[in-house]
């Protein structure tokens, strides 16, 4: 089956990387990194957005009494890290042409964000890193994956879960009865109070006229699958 797609912003979140005992599993990173390289050789143009969940989360902000600026920062970094992590793997896996932009930029690993470059290096057939959220407090990885997808003229913001195969109405792991959708707008992620992305992430999607696809990436191929069309998801647009 031919791509389905011309450009894509690929968002994982950093748990989809973690290991049972360490913040990475080697195996994880591989699959994902072998999928990206496979389908960079198909033609697809690729960026990504990793999270940083797997090495700081908010939550623990809060147990420490941090103050939410300076708590959003240290997770912007740990975007950087898994930024880092992903093009390590992927050169180990001898792909070179990658490129990783940071919006906090730190001279010596990352390339300052330009989304014109960023569009250049992903026609030359780069895998694109998107690093540091928006580089302000107060916005998730989400809303920073939005942004850049929008601003490098991506077909679709392909968002992985994991675990689950897309947008259901209520938690499926909690509810036998949840009801799937196939299809949604983006005015139902608010109106309905969908937990997909935060409000202003589907907020800036509606206005970017973004197509987001939801699919689960816990599954042999997955991500090139989705790519292709080929796979149960959630379409919203």
């Amino acid at each position: 089956m031919s791509l389905k797609y011309k450009r894509v912003l690929l968002k994982i979140s950093g748990e989809a990387l973690k290991g049972k005992n360490d913040i990475y599993d080697k195996e994880k990173l591989e699959d994902v990194a072998k999928q990206v390289i496979k389908l960079t050789k198909e033609g697809l143009q690729i960026g990504v957005v990793i999270g940083g969940g797997n090495i700081w989360r908010g939550k623990l902000a809060g147990t420490l009494e941090l103050y939410r600026i300076e708590a959003d920062y240290m997770g912007m970094l740990a975007t950087i890290m898994n930024a880092l992590a992903f093009e390590a793997t992927l050169r180990k896996l001898n792909f070179d042409k990658v490129k990783v932009y940071s919006s906090l930029e730190i001279k010596t690993v990352t390339s300052a964000y330009n989304y014109r470059n960023a569009r250049e290096k992903l026609q030359e057939g780069y895998v694109v890193l998107f690093a540091g959220g928006t580089g302000y407090s107060y916005f998730t990885t989400d809303t920073g994956a939005s942004i850049r997808a929008i601003e490098i003229k991506a077909d679709a913001l392909l968002m992985a879960k994991y675990g689950t195969k897309g947008v259901y109405d209520k938690d499926p792991n909690s509810h036998n009865d949840a009801t799937f959708y196939q299809s949604l707008t983006h005015n139902d992620l608010v109106t309905k109070n969908l937990q997909v992305m935060d409000s202003t992430a589907a907020t800036l999607s509606r206005d970017g006229k973004l197509e987001i696809v939801v699919f689960d990436i816990k599954g042999k191929d997955n991500i090139v699958k989705v790519a292709h069309g080929d796979i149960e998801c959630t379409v919203i647009k």
